[in-house]
C-alpha cells in the first residue's frame, strides 16, 4: 500500500500565501516524480508543478514565478510554496506521487492525495 497526504490549505487573503506539504510513504522502490494539480469548480484538473527525483521542476504558466516547488527526495516529500495568490487560484490542490513497485516486475504506479482546499478570498 501506498499512502500520498496533502497538508497546508487554507483561507487566505488574495496577495497572501500559503504553503502546502505532501508526504507519500509505504510500500514502493522509489518515487520517480510527484505532481502537484489543482481542480477549480466546474473545471477541468490542472497540472500545477512537477518535481521529478532527478531535481527538475516545470511549472504551469498560471503559476511560474508565484509558486516554488521544492522535493526532499529522502523523505519523499515536497512542498509548494504559493506567494501572490490570486482568487483564481481557488481550487482543492491534489498531490500526486508516481512510484515504482516491485513484483513480477518493477512497473510505474500512480497514487494520488485527498486533496486539500486552497481559498483566496477577501
Amino acid at each position: 500500500q501506498v499512502q500520498v497526504v496533502e497538508s497546508g490549505g487554507g483561507l487566505v487573503q488574495p496577495g497572501g500565501s500559503l504553503r502546502l506539504s505532501c508526504a507519500a510513504s509505504g510500500s514502493f522502490l522509489s518515487v520517480t516524480a510527484i505532481k502537484w494539480y489543482r481542480q477549480a469548480p466546474g473545471k477541468e484538473r490542472e497540472l500545477v508543478a512537477t518535481i521529478s527525483s532527478g531535481g527538475s521542476i516545470n511549472y504551469a504558466d498560471s503559476v511560474k514565478d508565484r509558486f516554488t516547488a521544492s522535493g526532499d527526495n529522502a523523505n519523499n516529500k515536497v512542498a509548494l510554496e504559493m506567494n501572490s495568490l490570486k482568487p483564481e487560484d481557488t481550487a482543492v490542490y491534489y498531490c500526486n506521487a508516481i512510484v515504482l513497485v516491485s513484483g513480477y516486475t518493477t512497473v510505474r504506479r500512480s497514487y494520488w492525495g485527498q486533496g486539500t482546499q486552497v481559498t483566496v478570498s477577501s
